[in-house]
């Protein structure tokens, strides 16, 4: 897979999108900024977009769809509740 400058801001970008998106959704303070924001919704990207291609009316991981913004956005929540766990002081 040959990745050019523009798949690398655009995967960025829209890692910030679903990042932003599931830090407005979950209530409460999140202690990150934003390269952790653009970080969580890459990897929520990752974690939702194939979690949703394995759907039957998923789309192919890696492809922009509606659906797949959406699986984005799970992925990212889900992470950043993980992540408000696993960094809670007891």
């Amino acid at each position: 897979m040959d990745l050019g400058f523009w798949d690398v801001i655009s995967w960025i970008v829209f890692g910030l999108i679903a990042g932003a998106i599931a830090r407005l959704l979950v209530p409460g303070k999140q202690a990150i900024g934003w390269i952790m924001t653009i970080l969580l919704g890459i990897a929520g990207s990752f974690v939702g977009g194939f979690l949703f291609s394995l759907l039957p009316f998923g789309r192919p991981a890696g492809d922009f769809s509606p659906t797949n913004l959406i699986g984005s956005i799970i992925g990212a929540v889900v992470l950043l509740l993980i992540y408000i766990y696993a960094t809670k002081k007891r």
